[in-house]
């Protein structure tokens, strides 16, 4: 039966990468890479070849790389979308699995850890319901909004509040009275704006470990149009931007 690892390598920085992903990614013959099509494609290819460089230095592997077909945005059609784009991602991870020997070992690098915002394994899961013969593995890794914390000095639990984790399609959904402690991941569109009048605090980052990282953090109402303004000129001068940020009551 064909093994797979699924290694979590970190929001950015490759000195955060894990003893036990080190040691995942040197079982590795066969690397798997989704290629994303687009501004900040040259960022993360460079990103996760520092971490290979670092980690297997004498690069005794080959690598199999696909295009990932584009998400879709939000819009009337969004759920039926999103399950167009898993069947199109299952379908290319059964051909580049296909590649992998039946004595090899392969590997996929996921930014951040696999088991939060990411559907590797569950793509995996369905493969194996299918009939598709593969055993495979999870390796954690440092979370964008660990990072996120660390970088801002803060813990994400407060003694008797509850945390969410959720996307902006959703937070722009919430009721204002009803977030607490909440953590975002991937807007990008300045969401934290539809709550500009209110009592939160956030603590925002975007390019979380990298070079380029920016944190700001400190009342909405006074930080919110500065934020979004840091994004789009982020965005405007990198051509991409990934970001998170804790909403929080004072």
């Amino acid at each position: 039966m064909k093994k797979v690892y699924v290694i979590g390598i970190g929001a950015g920085d490759p000195s955060d990468l894990t003893l036990r992903a080190i040691e995942a990614m040197r079982a590795v013959d066969v690397f798997f890479f989704m290629d994303k099509d687009g501004a900040g494609k040259e960022n993360l290819i460079a990103f996760r070849q520092e971490v290979l460089t670092r980690a297997v230095p004498e690069a005794s592997y080959r690598s199999v790389h696909a295009t990932s077909p584009e998400r879709p945005k939000d819009g009337r059609d969004y759920e039926k979308g999103i399950d167009w784009w898993r069947g199109e991602r299952r379908r290319i991870f059964r051909e580049m699995l296909s590649e992998l020997g039946p004595e090899e070992t392969g590997g996929f690098l996921i930014i951040g850890d696999p088991a939060l915002y990411d559907g590797t394994t569950q793509i995996l899961h369905e493969l194996a319901a299918e009939g598709f013969e593969i055993d495979f593995e999870v390796v954690t890794g440092i979370t964008s909004l660990q990072t996120l914390a660390a970088r801002h000095r803060i813990p994400l639990n407060r003694i008797g509040e509850e945390i969410t984790v959720t996307t902006a399609r959703l937070l722009a959904e919430t009721e204002p009275e009803k977030i607490s402690n909440t953590l975002v991941m991937l807007d990008g569109r300045a969401t934290f704006l539809h709550f500009k009048e209110t009592d939160l605090y956030i603590y925002w980052g975007a390019y979380l470990g990298m070079e380029e990282e920016i944190l700001i953090a400190g009342p909405l109402k006074e930080k919110a149009d500065e934020i979004a303004e840091t994004i789009e000129t982020s965005r405007a001068r990198q051509g991409w931007i990934m970001d998170a940020y804790l909403l929080r009551r004072p």
